[in-house]
This record gives C-alpha cells, structure tokens and sequence, in this order.
C-alpha cells in the first residue's frame, strides 16, 4: 500500500513502477478508476494492453480488504501527517497480509498449515524485537 500526496502520471508511474517492482507476478490485468494519470503512466510502461480503466467492481476484493484500515484511519481522526500514514499502513499490510486468509477459499487443513506458518513468523517478528 502506497499513499501518495499527487494524483498526475509521475506519480502514477513511481506507484506502478514500485508495484510491479515489488510483485514478481506480473498480472494479467489492471484495474483502475477513469483517472487519466494512469492511463498515461501504463502507455509509458508499455502495458496499455492490460489496463482495464473504470472496471472497479473488478477491484471489489483488494478494496474490501482496506475497509480495517479506513476503519482505523475514521477512529483516528485521519493520520496527522503523509508520512505517519504511510509508515503505519507499510507495518499494518505486512501483518495484516500474513494472518488475512481467504478461508472461505481453502481447505481446513490447508489453513491450518497456513496458520502454523504465520505464527511462526509472527514469533520470529516478535522474539527480534
């Protein structure tokens, strides 16, 4: 997650270019709103092809999962500052994304071993602290 002060296609470009930089999965497809910044930033990118601009409903999953942290951010009263915003949610993902399984996807047995694995991390997280 990434919180960014512009909305102008350099900063849809940094956004994408740390994106994909991050993911080693290129996806098939990408989701965005009608904004005119990213359509610029995926022609610069060469990815024009996979863009899907204005298809959010696609997007509905990874925008679901943000409601625990717009929910925090209401209790909040909004961050104080750009950077406090970012430094809470950089931390916030990688835990959240570690424990958050689809259960409703998966086995019982596979969440299980799921489970297991993100206590070992949070053990290992915490015992370096």
């Amino acid at each position: 997650m990434l919180v960014q002060r512009r909305r102008h296609t350099g900063a849809a470009l940094r956004l994408l270019r740390k994106l994909l930089k991050r993911n080693r999965i290129h996806p098939e497809s990408f989701a965005t709103d009608k904004l005119a910044s990213y359509r610029a930033a995926f022609r610069e990118l060469h990815c024009s092809d996979r863009h899907r601009p204005g298809r959010m409903l696609d997007n509905n999953r990874a925008e679901n999962s943000h409601l625990v942290i717009r929910r925090r951010e209401r209790k909040q009263q909004r961050f104080k500052s750009q950077r406090s915003a970012q430094r809470f949610l950089a931390t916030h993902a990688a835990v959240y994304n570690n424990f958050n399984v689809q259960r409703h996807l998966i086995r019982r047995s596979t969440l299980r071993l799921f489970r297991a694995e993100a206590d070992r991390t949070w053990a290992t997280a915490t015992a370096a602290a």
